[in-house]
């Protein structure tokens, strides 16, 4: 697993198209996102694994990035090999990339 500060996170992105994964709560979610995530809150993980590849390449996105470092060490521990974590979560995406998104 690769863990990513927003600026590494933001050249990455320029040259890879992984599927964004946001493990926030629906709230949170209306408050900001990224335009191209997928909401799936921590909680409904386990009902809704199957739908996730364990092959594809995955950057896991919350609010400060503890909750995606555990859903991330959760997944590499049942076989999921290409993830990515987002170092201080959107927060920290907010205040160094893109100030235009809600803080909260």
């Amino acid at each position: 697993m690769q863990d990513l500060n927003p600026k590494q996170l933001q050249r990455y992105l320029k040259d890879n198209s992984p599927l964004l994964l946001d493990v926030r709560e629906q709230w949170e979610w209306d408050k900001c996102h990224f335009d191209e995530a997928r909401l799936l809150p921590m909680g409904q993980i386990m009902v809704n694994i199957d739908s996730l590849d364990k092959t594809e390449e995955i950057v896991l996105i919350c609010h400060h990035g503890i909750r995606s470092m555990q859903v991330a060490r959760y997944f590499e521990s049942i076989g999921f090999t290409n993830l990515v974590n987002l170092k201080g979560g959107i927060d920290a995406w907010t205040k160094t990339i893109d100030s235009s998104m809600a803080l909260y």
